[in-house]
């Protein structure tokens, strides 16, 4: 019998709060190329918040995955937005329940006394332009990893 190893460990499921730019740079990284329906994006006008329910690449274990040979994975995770008053779609068709949207990018772009503009791009030009009092992004994975259906990692060609 051999001694368990560390790699061995089931990976601990991230839990992330971005509460500023360089924390938001971290937490867009980690959900670049995830995939969600439509139908996974919900609004809570009550309570101020967006919270969509991504399928992420883990790109935290890409390397691991790429050296060890073995299939890359996704995770559940729940992209929360708080103290949102506003938010509006461009390129984005609400009403297409069968719609499937990649995010690409997080970006935020300041405005006066902390509030701000946070704005999800997504592939083929779509955008969800979250009017916020603050920058309060939470990540947090809901599942364990699975193997990623393509089992390849998603690629960004040069142009």
């Amino acid at each position: 019998m051999n001694d368990a190893r560390f790699s061995d460990a089931d990976p601990a499921p991230l839990a992330l709060m971005a509460g500023d730019v360089e924390d938001l740079t971290v937490v867009s990284a980690l959900v670049q190329d995830a995939i969600l329906p439509i139908t996974e994006i919900s609004y809570d006008l009550r309570h101020r918040q967006l919270a969509l329910l991504l399928n992420r690449f883990r790109w935290e274990d890409a390397d691991s995955a790429r050296r060890e040979e073995r299939p890359y994975e996704r995770v559940r995770t729940v992209l929360l937005i708080s103290d949102v008053t506003r938010v509006q779609s461009d390129g984005i068709d609400r009403e297409d329940a069968d719609l499937i949207l990649e995010l690409l990018a997080l970006r935020w772009q300041a405005g006066e006394d902390g509030t701000g503009q946070l704005l999800l791009e997504f592939a083929g030009d779509g955008t969800l332009s979250v009017d916020a009092e603050c920058l309060n992004v939470e990540l947090r994975d809901v599942t364990r990893p699975y193997v990623a259906p393509s089992r390849r990692a998603p690629e960004h060609p040069e142009d």
